[in-house]
């Protein structure tokens, strides 16, 4: 599967991610809500996102190579990749 960023980069997913890195990867991201269950903030925002971009890119996820990314397209793939991940969630099984 690719992915196409809003900056118009691309990229490769990898055909298979593990149950346990999924786990792994959706711990990692933690929501802070308010009373009325907004959320109101995430944790570790920046390493989070680094270690979602190394488990699931299909190609160089080297620093040298993660360091060009700017913020947005680091965020963008972030969000697409969650969205892929999570794909599912939700539908109960029979």
């Amino acid at each position: 599967m690719e992915i196409k960023l809003k900056s118009g980069r691309k990229f490769k997913v990898k055909e298979t991610v593990s149950l346990d890195e999924r786990d792994s990867l959706l711990d990692n991201v933690e929501w802070n809500m308010d009373k009325d269950g907004n959320m109101t903030s995430i944790k570790a925002m920046n390493s989070t996102m680094t270690k979602w971009l190394r488990t699931c890119i299909d190609g160089d996820t080297s620093d040298k190579e993660l360091i060009k990314w700017t913020i947005e397209d680091r965020t963008d793939a972030f969000i697409q990749l969650q969205s892929k991940l999570m794909m599912g969630e939700g539908k109960a099984s029979k």
